[in-house]
């Protein structure tokens, strides 16, 4: 018998090592194909994965296919996030009203004033701060670190919230509601609180030099009346322009706030998409995102019509 050589053995062993490996390579493909079949997803042999039934007709109809991290419907998993979303962009949208647009009246009436010089500065500092930074400070001061311990550091509600509500304290639900609250609305104030601002006093500014505004003056109306009833309702025209775009933060949210204050909803949930590569999550954000804003688009122009008479739709 020849006798083996070391090539003939070195060759050998190679084959050997191959044939492993592509048992290796059929083993797991069969053991994803077993995983993935019951997500409507099928992997092939390069380890990518892609939807195959009706993809297209699926998101048609809404169905965007089964969320990989959560093991959902993706529609399902955004759906439980949008309570939280709404609530944060709700209140944040609320005191950025009842903040920006009285101090830009004020800074209207009294422009180039000792108080509108001074609030000035704050608008300056709205420019230049966007609303996580703020979230970071707030949270670095009085989030219980090296200075105060007045805020909790983040989320929704502190997870003994639902034992309190069971048990009947509901003073200490709402104060510690409030404190989850606090940080995040901040955000949102600070990133609308300039633009806002500028935008009514330059509109109010600009509707007081207006010949109906002189007209009602020399028709004897008091100032009072001339600014708060002639002057505000057509210098709220362009605010109502942006109620597009708080639709989509009330909805989304921003995910740079909620992922600094860990709060669960949708900016985080997209975010956290993205980085896992969860493209039903991912294309469902997108889809509802546009829709969302399309929507606000529409009211924008609906509200624009009710407080401006001279624009009607036929």
């Amino acid at each position: 018998m020849r006798p083996i050589t070391t090539q003939e053995s070195g060759e050998a062993g190679i084959a050997a090592v191959c044939q492993r490996q592509l048992l290796v390579q059929e083993d797991s493909y069969r053991s994803l194909q077993q995983h993935l079949l019951p997500l409507n997803i099928e992997p092939n042999r390069n380890g990518s994965y892609y939807h195959v039934k009706n993809a297209l007709s699926g998101i048609l109809q809404g169905d965007f296919g089964r969320s990989f991290t959560y093991n959902k419907d993706a529609l399902t998993v955004i759906i439980s996030k949008f309570p939280i979303s709404i609530y944060f962009g709700l209140i944040g949208y609320l005191a950025t009203w009842l903040v920006c647009i009285p101090l830009g009246i004020s800074k209207a009436i009294r422009h180039r004033g000792a108080f509108d010089t001074a609030t000035s500065v704050l608008v300056f500092l709205g420019y230049a701060t966007p609303g996580f930074v703020a979230c970071l400070l707030l949270l670095v001061l009085f989030g219980g670190g090296s200075y105060w311990n007045l805020v909790p550091l983040g989320g929704f509600r502190s997870p003994d919230w639902n034992q309190w509500w069971q048990q009947g304290q509901y003073l200490t639900c709402a104060i510690d509601q409030i404190k989850h609250t606090l940080v995040p609305m901040f955000g949102y104030l600070v990133g609308s609180f300039a633009s806002m601002t500028v935008l009514m006093k330059n509109s109010l500014l600009d509707n007081l030099g207006a010949d109906y505004v002189r007209t009602a003056f020399a028709k004897g109306l008091t100032e009072r009346r001339v600014i708060y009833v002639h002057a505000l309702r057509n210098s709220l025209i362009p605010i109502t322009a942006g109620i597009g775009h708080f639709l989509g933060l009330l909805f989304a949210g921003s995910f740079l706030i909620e992922k600094v204050c860990n709060i669960p909803g949708m900016g985080l949930l997209g975010y956290e998409s993205i980085i896992r590569r969860d493209y039903p999550i991912i294309l469902a954000t997108l889809v509802i995102g546009v829709l969302i804003r399309l929507t606000g688009n529409i009211f924008s122009d609906l509200i624009w019509a009710l407080i401006d008479p001279r624009i009607r739709f036929k």
